[in-house]
């Protein structure tokens, strides 16, 4: 039962983390606006969904080296991040720095309509999942 409801929800979920990483990713150019050879970040967010639905839940896993017997052994799985690639500016600056305001600004709106129209959507999901349980 779990296993479906993670499946119905799954492919919302890898969306609304992507979406989640890719606004901290644009934060972080406007944050860097000002900074001198600063590049602006950025990724495409179709190629990494489809390689994020493609691989699943597969992830990597990581021990930590023990120096030793007497150490705790650890484990950490590495989340699946998408490949960051460098904007291209359409008009460069003095300083070095490829932030460009106005792309920023749009890029992080449209981010954060999508992200909301993704919350909006799992939501209705989970209200769809309620009523048919309660009836």
């Amino acid at each position: 039962m779990v296993d479906k409801l993670d499946a119905a929800l799954r492919f919302q979920q890898e969306a609304l983390n992507l979406r989640a990483r890719r606004q901290e990713v644009l934060s972080a150019n406007i944050a860097h606006s000002d900074t001198p050879n600063y590049k602006a970040r950025d990724f495409d967010f179709s190629s990494s969904l489809t390689q994020a639905m493609a691989q699943g839940r597969q992830s990597q896993s990581v021990s930590m080296a023990t120096t030793s017997a007497r150490h705790i052994q650890a484990e950490s799985t590495i989340a699946n991040d998408p490949d960051l690639l460098y904007r291209v500016p359409t008009q460069s600056s003095i300083d070095g720095n490829t932030v460009e305001m106005d792309v920023e600004r749009v890029n992080f709106t449209d981010n954060a309509i999508h992200y909301e129209s993704g919350l909006t959507i799992i939501g209705a999901q989970i209200k769809t999942m309620l009523s048919a349980v309660q009836q």
